[in-house]
């Protein structure tokens, strides 16, 4: 048996930020999957959800991607028909119900993050930290083992992104030893993919963040609290979180706000 971290990321990464919204959060939503239950039950089952609603075609794939599916842009326009929208998201909600994966997620203030003016982490790689640390927890709690594919950002993005990764495989954190990352990861590198190669784990993790994210929102910035079908994945998402093994809490150790 073996696992896989998915992460997806919602908001703006770079190291500025302003009381905007959209630029002063940063996501990362991790989905752990056993990759046996990615070939078998979620990939085929996906498929088949895309080929039903949307008369996908092997040689022309479609790919879930959160945005265009709730601004119902092609190749999601059938979705404008109200009687085949509520028939699509109450098989999307059985199937995200039914499928068996953990949830891990991060949301980072970065003008909060900006006051720390010796110590300034890149907010993107300090949320990865956080993931991993509780990844590698997981997998050890298992015990099993385990690798990390994340969605490629772009050419100098990424390169960062995988030397950031080789460090914490080699050195660890404040928290978990690089001995610990070395015992239960398969490898030293992240890989690194687009969601146009097919990946259902990655497409899973983009339908989750934002839920996940908004969230986080709601509990730390009195925001109002998601509704509608958002407030549905939530509920769905409550038993997928890793929980505090002592405590049984969830915000704080898998739902962490930075």
């Amino acid at each position: 048996m073996k696992y896989r971290l998915y992460i997806d990321e919602v908001g703006n990464s770079d190291m500025g930020s302003s009381v905007d919204p959209n630029h002063r959060y940063l996501n990362l939503t991790g989905v752990i999957i056993d990759l046996d239950h990615v070939k078998n039950v979620i990939h085929p089952e996906m498929e088949n959800l895309k080929q039903r609603f949307f008369n996908s075609h092997p040689d022309e794939p479609l790919i879930f991607h959160r945005r265009e599916m709730v601004r119902r842009l092609y190749p999601f326009k059938v979705l404008d028909d109200p009687q085949i929208r509520q028939d699509f998201d109450t098989a999307l909600l059985e199937c995200l119900s039914r499928w068996d994966y953990n949830v891990i997620t991060v949301t980072i203030d970065k003008l909060a993050h900006q006051r720390y003016t010796v110590w300034r982490y890149h907010p993107y790689h300090y949320c990865l930290h956080v993931l991993l640390e509780r990844y590698v927890m997981f997998l050890e709690k298992q015990p099993v083992k385990g690798d990390v594919l994340a969605e490629a950002r772009g050419g100098k993005e990424d390169r960062k992104l995988k030397e950031s990764f080789t460090g914490i495989f080699e050195n660890g954190t404040s928290y978990v030893t690089g001995a610990s990352f070395q015992a239960v990861l398969t490898s030293r590198e992240i890989k690194l993919k687009q969601k146009l190669n097919h990946i259902a784990g990655l497409q899973l993790a983009d339908m989750l963040a934002h839920p996940c994210h908004k969230s986080l929102l709601a509990n730390q910035e009195n925001q109002s609290k998601p509704t509608g079908f958002t407030e549905q994945i939530l509920e769905i998402l409550l038993p997928k979180y890793l929980r505090d093994s002592r405590t049984g809490r969830i915000d704080g150790w898998e739902r962490k706000w930075l």
